[in-house]
């Protein structure tokens, strides 16, 4: 499993893009219609991604992808507490299950590449 993404849910894209645009001075990576951008951390490999249509999925949590999310899946499905089962959502296959202390972890497998 290898930390890609944090996942920050926000309740208004464009001024949270401002925000990682303007004043920190990061660099747009990508974006997903109206409701999802991310943003490279400089010097890392891992991206802050901002979601507006996840607004109310609590704080901050990791997006960690992993090699086959079904495989993973069927791995640990009586091991974790599943949130979300694994699901569409192109061009990613996602899933996510919480930890014992209850933080969200958000699993994905690109399919595009698939």
């Amino acid at each position: 499993m290898k930390l890609t993404f944090l996942y920050h849910p926000v309740t208004d894209l464009d001024g949270a893009v401002a925000f990682y645009r303007d004043v920190l001075g990061w660099d747009e990576a990508w974006r997903e219609g109206t409701s999802t951008a991310a943003f490279g951390i400089p010097d890392s490999p891992v991206q802050v991604m901002l979601d507006a249509s996840g607004a109310d999925a609590g704080g901050p949590s990791g997006f960690y992808e992993v090699e086959d999310i079904d495989v993973f899946y069927a791995e640990h499905r009586e091991s974790v507490s599943w949130v979300e089962p694994p699901q569409d959502a192109p061009p990613i296959r996602f899933a996510s299950f919480t930890d014992p202390a209850g933080i969200l972890f958000r699993i994905f497998q690109n399919v595009e590449d698939v």
